[in-house]
């Protein structure tokens, strides 16, 4: 077993979290900061679509055109944070040989944030939708070739961030009147788009919002799956039990982002629990990478944020004694 966080952290000082993500986690990871002008999420993701040009309004990213558009300052100063949080990494990483985990948006929970040229989301336009899906491959390719570039002896994990997919699926996204929703996506529509993204490198597909469609996840290539456990209903972890027995990595949330940080052995006792009652293998345990119940930009300190992801080695043990009993 492992451990790693999910991206975003809390503070604006990129230098000492690329400093504390290479000691205190197994799989280090590029932080996001999104208390920083353009270091949230979307920004980052928006910095990452060359193909696409795109602004930022009162009302967040809008797509102004395809790859003959000229990028808005707006953009520019997206990509231009990531250029320098690149420089960062490239720096604290000389010599680094390992794994090492980058973090995008997905397709989809882009797609229902971000707006079409002439308005409302790109959600509502089944062709707009596949360009955007499609440019953003093309973009986390050229990202992904340039981490490699500056830090040589790394195995890039890609980390798929989609919050926003349990609300497509479901058709709960509203229109830009607010007045309806967007039409619900199948299935195998939501797996089209997303496998994509998922074959530039091994990929985790990260949900900590409530029913996360695992089975989408699996299907579209990913290798691993990241979930808050608490939120895990029965049939979520039938579909973990069926994903993890196939061999995909889960990356298991188990510490809570604010509140009472707990002990190691409180925070470890509902995977070991579910584990057990679902009659998993414990070698199976050894797929299993602990992570933080999602990212930790709403903790209340970076300290805070720091005793969090060190907590998830102590939880490594715990775990990995359950399974040997």
């Amino acid at each position: 077993m492992t451990t790693t966080g999910l991206g975003s952290v809390p503070g604006d000082d990129i230098r000492e979290w690329m400093r504390v993500v290479l000691e205190v986690v197994d799989i280090p990871f590029l932080p996001e900061l999104p208390a920083r002008p353009y270091g949230d999420m979307l920004s980052r993701s928006v910095a990452v679509l060359t193909e696409l040009a795109a602004d930022l309004q009162p009302a967040g990213w809008r797509l102004t055109g395809g790859g003959d558009a000229r990028a808005s300052l707006d953009q520019r100063r997206a990509r231009a944070l990531l250029e320098e949080d690149l420089d960062v990494l490239e720096e604290y990483a000389y010599g680094y040989e390992g794994p090492l985990k980058l973090q995008v948006t997905g397709p989809w929970t882009l797609a229902a944030v971000l707006e079409r040229p002439r308005g409302d989301k790109v959600l509502a336009d089944h062709g707009a939708r596949r360009d955007l899906a499609q440019a953003l491959a093309a973009g986390v390719d050229q990202h992904l070739a340039e981490v490699r570039k500056r830090v040589p002896g790394a195995s890039v994990l890609l980390q798929v961030d989609e919050p926003g997919l349990p609300a497509v699926l479901a058709g709960a996204v509203p229109t830009a009147s607010g007045w309806s929703k967007h039409r619900s996506v199948d299935g195998p529509g939501a797996v089209e788009l997303l496998s994509l993204v998922t074959t530039a490198a091994p990929t985790v597909v990260h949900c900590c919002a409530a029913r996360p469609p695992i089975e989408v996840f699996t299907r579209s290539g990913a290798t691993g799956i990241a979930v808050d456990i608490s939120l895990l209903g029965e049939p979520g972890w039938e579909q973990v039990a069926t994903a993890v027995e196939a061999g995909t990595t889960l990356y298991a949330g188990l510490v809570p982002t604010t509140g009472a940080i707990p002990s190691e052995e409180r925070a470890a006792q509902p995977l070991i629990r579910r584990w057990r009652e679902l009659g998993l293998d414990p070698e199976l345990m050894k797929q299993v990478v602990i992570t933080p119940a999602c990212g930790l930009a709403a903790a209340p300190s970076p300290s805070d944020a720091r005793a969090r992801l060190a907590l998830l080695r102590s939880i490594v043990q715990v775990v990995g004694d359950a399974a040997e009993d």
